[in-house]
Formats: structure tokens, C-alpha cells, sequence
């Protein structure tokens, strides 16, 4: 079977080439169709070719934020047009689409469509958002969200028809767990003795730094690591770790995938405080290499806890039941290693490639 994987704006190379390299072991016949990743390394493209076919002149060089977009934009509808006059596959599985309204429109034609939805929760957030969501829920052939709560999401809230909604899940990134050539921390992080809590990605509002930092008050025995780009304003976040007292170290930049290993394995816990989230790939990451985790009791991160006991649930946005979840973790080693376990146990299983890649597979064939 041939298959396109197409992620034009290249939001998740992590996944795309996970899921590329699986379904290639499963023996379908697989390309991913992307543009260039501006912000380091991808992953090795096992047994696949990978074909930057979309907005060439934009990554061609470094530009502005601003640049970027515009030229983007002049870019996108023929970039998207050539690649439905060129497509050539039994299944084009759409990863994302960067003009969700536009987009709907220029799907291809000659093949069944398949549509990621890689956070529902998330999207449609506005009017014209929430009508873009709508019609590509109606357009693509068949729809995949990650979790249960996602699948609910797509046929309550955007009028997408349940029996093309599939459920499959986010696998775990264990392929960062066995790169050539990882990184070792920063010298002063090495130095760090004593448990570690570790909160990683990029720094947005919805992911609660600011009500972990809140938690943090008074929190006695570990370190606080709060390692990511920002994407909002850093100062507030940290005269709250001023406030909190204890030690709160802040990394400011992107961590790139050789060095993304160094900070999971140090850390003793790994927490996700979101306000509102389906699914993470910094939770994938965590599973991935078997962290105990403290997890907001929110769309698919329930599932982690409810279902598969991987992570200790609190409610969002409840310092105190954070505080009280972490101070417990920080001094029970034992029930550290056992969520770390269950979590190492569930990205072998349930979120395992392998298995993702059948279930995706069969509903290919299934479109056929």
C-alpha cells in the first residue's frame, strides 16, 4: 500500500517520522511530504524518503518571524495545489494543515484522505477557528484523534460523523532514548545533587507554569527545572520562582533532540500542570523513558492516570493539590519507580509504535 504522510508546516517531525518509520516495518509503502525543520535535527528517516515539497523559498535561508509568515502565505495554495496535481498513493494522511479553511478545500482528490487531529481541546478556538475545524472534520474521509475524550470532542463540537472518527493513540518517543550521539547536561545541572522536578516544553499560558510555581512555595527537598523556549512573557514567571523560595533553575531556549535526553533521565519527577490540553508530546517523552509523572486532570492526560495508572492526577489549576501530589513523590522513592514503571510498561504496550502503526494500517485498508 502507498502512503503519504503529509505535514506541510513540519509541527511535529518527532511524530511524523515515528509513525513513518512504523508503518514502513508494517510494510506499507510510505513517504513523508513536509518542509524543511527550522529548529534542529529530525529524527533518522528509517527505510522512507523524505520530500521537502513545501514552502522551499521560506526555509531557504534565515528570516524574520514576520518574513517567514508572509512568504508562507505566497507560498501555500500553489505548494498545496502541486502536491494534489502530483499525488500518487492509495492514502494521504494529512498530519496538519496550515489554513484549516483553505485547506478543506484542497485535499487531494484521486485518493482517500485521512486527517489528524493531533489536539483536539485545543482547537477551534474562535469563531472562524471552530469553522475551519468544521470543515475539514467534514471533508477528510476519516479523522484520528489521540485519545477518547479528542474522539468525543470531533463529533460534539465539530459536527464530525462518529463512525469516522477513529481513536488512535499518540505513541511514546522512544526513539529519543537511543540516539548515537546524546548531549550531556550543562555543568551546573550536572552538579545538582538531590531530587529534581523537572517541567519541560515551550512556555505557554494554557501549560501552568505559573500555578506549579505557586506549588512550589514552600516545597522542601528538590530542585524545580523549568527548561523550554518561551512564548510569553519569562519575567512575571520568574519573580514568582523568587516568591516561591527553594531553587528554581529556568532554561530558556529550544533543547534539541541529542539533548533532550540528559533532562528526562535526571529527573525524578516530570509534571504537567496544563490548564487544558488532549495530549503532549513532552508526555510521550516522559513515558518514553518510564518518569514518574504528575499530571493535570484534563483530557487525554486522564486517561494516562485513569487508565493505565502512569501518572498521579490532580485537578488544574489547584496549587495546593499539586503541592501536596509533588511533596509525596519527592519523598517515596518507591512509588517513584512504580509509576515509572507502569508509565515504561504502557509506552511498551498501548502506546507502542508498532501497535499504533497496525491499528493506522488497518484503517488505511479499511478506506481502500
Amino acid at each position: 500500500m502507498r502512503v503519504q504522510l503529509v505535514d506541510p508546516p513540519a509541527y511535529s517531525p518527532p511524530y511524523d517520522f515515528s509513525l513513518a518509520a512504523a508503518l514502513t516495518r508494517a510494510g506499507a509503502d510510505v513517504e513523508l511530504l513536509t518542509s524543511r525543520y527550522l529548529y534542529g535535527p529530525t529524527p533518522s528517516a528509517n527505510g522512507f524518503p523524505v520530500r521537502e515539497e513545501f514552502y522551499r523559498r521560506t526555509t531557504s535561508r534565515e528570516r524574520s518571524v514576520a518574513a517567514r509568515r508572509a512568504l508562507r502565505l505566497a507560498e501555500h495554495v500553489p505548494d498545496m495545489l502541486r502536491h494534489r496535481r502530483g499525488e500518487e498513493a492509495d492514502v494521504v494522511h494529512y498530519q496538519w494543515l496550515t489554513l484549516e479553511a483553505l485547506d478543506a478545500f484542497l485535499l487531494a482528490r484521486d485518493s482517500p484522505t485521512v486527517f489528524t487531529s493531533h489536539n483536539v481541546l485545543r482547537r477551534g478556538e474562535g469563531r472562524l477557528r471552530e469553522l475551519a475545524a468544521r470543515l475539514v472534520a467534514r471533508r477528510a474521509d476519516a479523522l484520528i484523534a489521540h485519545t477518547a475524550a479528542g474522539g468525543h470532542q470531533l463529533s460534539e463540537r465539530f459536527g464530525a460523523d462518529p463512525e469516522r472518527v477513529h481513536v488512535i493513540p499518540h505513541g511514546a518517543f522512544d526513539y529519543l532514548t537511543r540516539q548515537p550521539h546524546e548531549e550531556p547536561l550543562p555543568a551546573e545541572l550536572a552538579a545538582v545533587e538531590g531530587p529534581v522536578i523537572l517541567w519541560f516544553g515551550v512556555l505557554r499560558p494554557y501549560k501552568g507554569v505559573d500555578v506549579l510555581l505557586e506549588a512550589f512555595r514552600g516545597l522542601a527537598g528538590a530542585e524545580l527545572w523549568v527548561v523550554g523556549r518561551p512564548w510569553m512573557p519569562i519575567e512575571p514567571l520568574k519573580r514568582a520562582a523568587a516568591a516561591a523560595g527553594g531553587t528554581v533553575r529556568f532554561v530558556e531556549r529550544f533543547v534539541t533532540d541529542p539533548e533532550i535526553p540528559a533532562y528526562f533521565r535526571r529527573a525524578d519527577v516530570v509534571v504537567l500542570p496544563y490548564r487544558r490540553i488532549d495530549q503532549s508530546g513532552v508526555l510521550y517523552t516522559a513515558l518514553a523513558f518510564g518518569k514518574a509523572m504528575v499530571l493535570s486532570d484534563v483530557g487525554g492526560f486522564s486517561e494516562i492516570g485513569q487508565v493505565h495508572g502512569a501518572g498521579r492526577l490532580v485537578p488544574p489549576e489547584d496549587p495546593a493539590a499539586l503541592r501536596e501530589a509533588l511533596r509525596q513523590l519527592v519523598g517515596d522513592a518507591g512509588e517513584r519507580a512504580a509509576l515509572g514503571e507502569r508509565a515504561a510498561a504502557a509506552a511498551a504496550g498501548h502506546f507502542s509504535w508498532d501497535s499504533i502503526a497496525r491499528r493506522t494500517l488497518a484503517l488505511y485498508q479499511e478506506l481502500v
